[in-house]
């Protein structure tokens, strides 16, 4: 008898030995490849000859087309534990009802029997089953027992205390009946030399019908008042009666470990692969045990490589080894008072932006102020430090002390002279740390930087070593120290194409004065935390694995195993994730800042007043009211909206005065109720006062919500005076509602009238919503939550995203935030949005050339799935002509669109994806993929189907591409920042040598250069969008570098202008296209120009100061990669930082590294022919900063070194391999 077989792995070990023992042929496929069209066909082949066909079924959609080819006239039984599957059985549903339990129960002899009784039915008897052999559906198991224990007590007269604590750990019953438990004994082998284990086995849901106890009960009643940790191999631990459960980890308090089995890789599969788990582990494995709190998601164990699927695993010794001492160090974490503990802050630092000028990097974080505020706190709870009284006094001893990395204004000689080094490690002692890296991690060390402890390599200083001993920085304050996260990929006192290593090399690691810092905190100073403070750092950017990663991945090799705790914002899930995968973080999320409207200054709050004058002369004065118009004109040139407000049109006649004051009203309006945040938020502060109010309207006023509840769904005006009515109306309602104010009463305070008919119900909803952010803001306790998981505690799991895009649910922060199940995304919501965002690009693009693009190019961010649900990947989708289809919430699919339906032709879209959207995102790579070769396989014209020409012309149909395989970045930014190019072409090369690599159904990074090049050279229009104020295109080098370095590549290759486009759901229901250059101008004018936004700044001081030219380094690196910056723009800003004295005296006061960097990318931008400023400008310009630099200057020291200072020396990749090929 032969048996035809496609089962889960876990059935596949006792389904074999069960059909050897019992006589029977079976020919066994893993569901996990069912996807697999070869494996298909190869299933369909063994089922020609078989006499039952045996199904366990997956939601996989490739069953859609494996079922219909099934064969029909032998008995098919599918089975398992959803019962919706069982209709696919030709036999009756109490067999099937009998096979699954056999599969329930378990164990060799339950499956002997499933296939004794697949025998009968495959011979057409109508037997009865035998009843299942009854096994434990929980148990304690200790290998050394050859039954399991049901209870504590009984446990431990077989297995007594032998320690002070006790890990608990979880697993699967299924691997404990199968017999699959190697990986079970090995870390109970590995805990128990350092305490006492408490295995566990489960159902984990439970299950009522059969008696089977939930897990997350099981395991309250055993580990409870015993267990200090846990270690859970299971990926969902949920039970469907919340009741009986609870939150077992928050009551518990103790970190869950979650190891990771690598079902269906072999341990060599593993280390080959650059993302580690596939799509599908990715979603199982990792991101729902996110969901439940569970941390340090390490690889545990592969499958073994016998030649076939045997469903058997085996455990990883290396990583088996890791996972324990991480164990082992949370349980001394937790052993030690606050007196005893030894925490380290490492501060973040933007060394493209000027090492000196951005110490405490972090979006939106005054990390300086909250370091000073988390050590007071611990001083107050028993640590044994002495904490700084400030930010300012934080700061001020890091920069005295140079306790930085060496740059532009600061040799390694100073460093040392100043007091800024806490150790000099000597070359003996780093020889042995650097003996345990594995032999190609030493080895490829010593390409990149020399051999230990570091050697001069292509002109580049050997990295931060002084007198042969490296340099690590810092300041102690008793028990803490403080860090500054070392350069990761170059070295010097210098910033230029050379010292920039990772230009060159995206894969370079990290220098070994990097290795060495985190190896002294963890063996020297002997830190039982370690904290990295902000978003965000880049040790969880190093080369290595996507997730699960090895001992070759950088991150790990760094992190070593020390706790991990990490300060992330709540609103940035995708960086966040990255952190949590690849380098073991807990993150303690923060809150967001508050968000209040930008209003309008200077030149356009003259021009709204012109307008309100304008207004009032129509009737009065038409004389003065002609005399206005020219006044109004000359206005809007002068503050450079002429492009916004098409005065274009008016000129030449096409559109009157009255359309042209609607259009400025219009734009004034976008401007002046764009969101910008009011300074920073400091950890573990809460918005008090009108900070509150206007922290909740950020939040109530998505997609209008706010607005329409208070007046109605009536199209209102647009203008700035009606928007400002409306904002203070909101702003009213709200300190009504705080203030306890009933609903009617709140409405005719805020509006003047009761509210208006049919808007009771949105009101409520409002209401709702206040009180709900209000009472998360209360029960937010961010330093207290932190200081929990410096005692060993748990820090428990919540949602992540954006509070202004309709996700209250964010609140309370101090939680370990994790993303979303990648299966979920588009929404239907986001489709719709999408469709949208797509028609609105392609009527963007025909209005200017009277046509539909051919193709365009299109940067894809994870926040598009993360912030947005997918609302570019929708737009995507409906741009090449094809749906997503769900199976409830999740997309399992997608249909072509006719191009009746579509009723345009389709558009061709290249795509570089994040290197965070490759990795957290791969199954939306893989069904996009699919997508686009579908689509370029249709019987369609090519000029209905430019993806199939394009397809056919370059060779490849691959159009997701993204950086080199374990890296991230995009090469352009780095070569802005360190003047490395002279020409777009330059830029062009960089970002299609760092950015070739295809990704797909399949492909998990491959070359492809001439391919991406070739598509880009029919690309008519590049694009990205934004969803939010909080983020926009001068927050990120990642978004010039990519966005911009692809517009380069684009219009280097095709030899003409490519438009650039910028898109806007910010609010969903009035989705925009604007051009690359209105953006900018929107974003530096509400922002970046903005006196409010830059008052909120000052107020941080020095970190304030270094995110003013942080912003400044991103709009000249705009310039650089598109010319898309007008000149006006630089004007306002040497006028507003360099040449304003109150400005000026700041910076001189904070942070004069900040203006300095500011007046040389100005200086730059002129020297490049970038920017014509007017030559009064251009003379201050040059004055200030002479000042500056002479500033500066005082505070050096011939003796300490050579530094590079102001210079800019330009030199180019191609120019610096050159001068290398000829040396060599």
């Amino acid at each position: 008898m032969k048996i035809a077989a496609i089962v889960w792995g876990s059935d596949i070990p006792l389904l074999d030995a069960a059909a050897r023992r019992e006589g029977v042929h079976i020919d066994i496929t893993g569901v996990h490849n069912v996807d697999d069209q070869k494996v298909q066909d190869r299933f369909l082949r063994s089922q020609e000859d078989a006499d039952l066909i045996l199904l366990h079924p997956s939601h996989d959609a490739a069953w859609d087309d494996l079922i219909p080819r099934l064969r029909t006239d032998i008995p098919i039984v599918s089975f398992g534990h959803n019962q919706d599957f069982w209709s696919l059985s030709t036999i009756p549903i109490r067999s099937v009802a009998a096979v699954s339990a056999y599969m329930t129960h378990g164990g060799e002899e339950n499956y002997c029997r499933m296939i004794r009784f697949l025998r009968k039915i495959a011979e057409g008897e109508d037997a009865e089953p035998e009843t299942p052999l009854p096994m434990p559906w929980e148990g304690i198991y200790h290998p050394d027992s050859p039954e399991p224990f049901s209870d504590r007590n009984a446990y431990y007269s077989n297995h007594p205390r032998r320690h002070n604590q006790s890990v608990g750990i979880i697993f699967s019953r299924t691997y404990w009946a199968n017999g699959d438990h190697g990986i079970v004994d090995a870390l109970i082998r590995r805990i128990e030399q350092f305490a006492d284990v408490i295995p566990i086995f489960c159902l984990s849901g439970g299950d009522v019908d059969l008696g089977a106890r939930p897990g997350p009960v099981v395991a309250r009643e055993i580990f409870s008042d015993e267990v200090s940790l846990i270690v859970n191999l299971q990926p969902v631990f949920r039970s469907s009666n919340s009741e009986a459960s609870g939150d077992i980890f928050s009551d518990l308090n103790i970190p869950v470990m979650h190891p990771i089995l690598l079902y269906h890789k072999t341990r060599q599969e593993w280390l080959d692969s650059a993302l580690g788990p596939s799509a599908m582990e990715i979603g199982w494995s990792i991101a729902l045990p996110e969901m439940q709190g569970m941390i340090e998601m390490l690889a545990v164990g592969t499958e073994i490589d016998s030649g076939e699927e045997t469903g058997m695993h085996e455990p990883i010794p290396d990583r088996i080894e890791r996972i324990c001492r991480r164990a082992e160090a949370w349980l001394k974490l937790q052993a030690k008072s606050p007196k005893e503990r030894k925490v380290a802050f490492i501060l973040h630092n933007k060394p493209c932006s000027s090492v000196e000028a951005t110490v405490g990097a972090g979006a939106h974080l005054d990390t300086l102020e909250s370091v000073a505020r988390i050590m007071q706190v611990m001083k107050q709870e028993g640590y044994t430090v002495d904490p700084p009284s400030s930010g300012k006094e934080l700061i001020d001893q890091i920069m005295e002390k140079r306790a930085i990395s060496d740059f532009r204004w600061t040799s390694v000689g100073s460093i040392v002279r100043c007091g800024g080094a806490l150790d000099l490690v000597n070359e003996k002692t780093y020889r042995e740390w650097f003996s345990e890296l594995e032999p190609s991690v030493q080895k490829r060390l010593e390409e990149s930087w020399g051999k230990p402890p570091g050697e001069e390599m292509d002109g580049v200083p050997a990295a931060m070593v002084h007198d042969g001993k490296i340099v690590v920085t810092g300041v102690s304050y008793g028990n803490a120290v403080v860090c500054v996260q070392p350069k990761r990929g170059c070295a010097g006192a210098r910033c230029d194409g050379e010292a920039c290593r990772i230009l060159h090399d995206p894969e370079i690691p990290p220098t070994h004065q990097y290795l060495a810092t985190y190896r002294w905190l963890e063996r020297v100073f002997g830190a039982d935390v370690i904290v990295h403070v902000g978003t965000h750092g880049n040790l969880e950017f190093l080369p290595g694995k996507s997730a699960a990663p090895s001992n070759r991945c950088f991150p790990d090799i760094a992190i070593g195993t020390i706790p991990h705790l990490y300060i992330y914002n709540a609103d940035n899930p995708p960086e966040g994730t990255i952190a949590k995968r690849r380098a073991c973080a807990t993150l303690v999320n923060h809150m967001q800042t508050v968000m209040q409207a930008s209003g309008l200054y200077g030149a356009l709050k003259d021009l709204e007043k012109l307008l309100e004058e304008y207004t009032r002369a129509q009737e009065s004065d038409p004389a003065r009211a002609h005399t206005l118009e020219h006044l109004i004109i000359d206005s809007v040139e002068e503050g450079g909206i002429g492009e916004e407000t098409d005065l274009k049109s008016f000129r030449e006649g096409t559109s009157d005065f009255t359309a042209f004051v609607e259009r400025i009203h219009r734009h004034l309006g976008m401007i002046a109720s764009s969101r910008i945040p009011d300074g920073m938020h400091i950890f573990g502060e809460r918005p008090e006062g009108e900070a509150r109010v206007q922290f909740i309207q950020a939040a109530a006023r998505f997609d209008d919500a706010l607005t329409s509840a208070l007046f109605g769904e009536e199209i209102l005006p647009d203008n700035p005076g009606s928007l400002h009515e409306r904002e203070e109306a909101e702003l009213s309602f709200i300190r009504s509602i705080l203030a306890d104010i009933p609903m009617e009463e709140a409405v005719v305070e805020a509006c003047g009238r009761p509210p208006l008919p049919g808007t009771e119900e949105k009101l409520v909803e409002m209401i709702d919503l206040i009180t709900m952010i209000d009472a998360g803001i209360e029960s937010s306790d961010e330093i207290g939550s932190l200081l929990n998981g410096f005692s060993g505690g748990f820090i428990p799991p919540g949602p992540s995203g954006l509070i202004t895009r309709g996700k209250p649910d964010i609140l309370p922060t101090g939680r370990n935030f994790y993303s979303l199940d990648p299966q979920t995304v588009p929404t239907k919501a986001a489709w719709m949005v999408g469709k949208k965002l797509a028609d609105a690009l392609l009527t963007a693009y025909m209005d200017e050339h009277g046509r539909y693009p051919e193709s365009v190019a299109m940067y894809w961010l994870s926040t598009d799935l993360m912030w947005a649900d997918g609302e570019q990947f929708a737009q995507i989708l409906h741009l090449i002509g094809v749906e997503p289809v769900w199976r409830g919430s999740k997309v399992v699919s997608f249909e072509i669109i006719p191009l009746s339906e579509l009723g345009r032709p389709r558009v061709d879209v290249t795509i570089r994806a994040s290197g965070i959207l490759r990795d957290c995102f791969f199954c939306s790579i893989e069904l996009l993929d699919k997508a686009i070769a579908m689509v370029a396989g249709l019987d369609e014209t090519d000029e209905d189907n430019p993806i199939k020409a394009h397809t056919q012309e370059s060779g490849t149909a691959k159009r997701i591409f993204s950086s080199r395989p374990g890296t991230y970045g995009n090469g352009v930014n780095l070569a802005v920042y360190a003047s490395a190019w002279k020409e777009e072409k330059d830029l062009a090369e960089i970002f299609l040598e760092w950015n070739s690599f295809s990704y797909g159904d399949g492909d998990s990074g491959t070359e492809n250069r001439d391919g991406f090049s070739n598509l880009l050279s029919h690309v008519d229009a590049t694009f990205n969008k934004t969803a939010t104020d909080e983020y926009d295109l001068t927050g990120c080098c990642c978004y010039f570098g990519t966005h911009g370095g692809m517009t380069a590549a684009a219009r280097h290759l095709s030899g003409r202008h490519v438009e650039a486009y910028y898109g806007d759901t910010r609010t969903p229901s009035k989705v925009e296209v604007r051009t690359l250059a209105a953006e900018l101008r929107r974003v530096v004018t509400t922002k970046l120009l903005n006196p409010v936004w830059i008052e909120g700044m000052k107020r941080h001081g020095y970190k304030g100061a270094g995110d003013i030219a942080k912003r400044v380094g991103t709009v000249y690196g705009w310039e650089a990669s598109t010319g898309e910056v007008d000149d006006r723009i630089f004007d306002e800003i040497a006028k507003t930082f360099v040449l304003d004295p109150d400005n000026r005296a700041f910076f001189k006061e904070e942070n004069p590294f900040a203006l300095e960097e500011i007046g040389r990318r100005l200086l730059e931008a002129e020297s490049r022919g970038l920017w014509n400023p007017d030559p009064e400008i251009s003379e201050g310009l040059r004055e200030a900063y002479l000042e500056t630099e002479g500033w500066l200057e005082d505070r050096l020291d011939s003796r300490d070194g050579t530094v590079q200072g102001g210079a800019i020396d330009i030199m180019t990749v191609g120019e610096l391999r050159a001068r290398h090929n000829n040396k060599m």
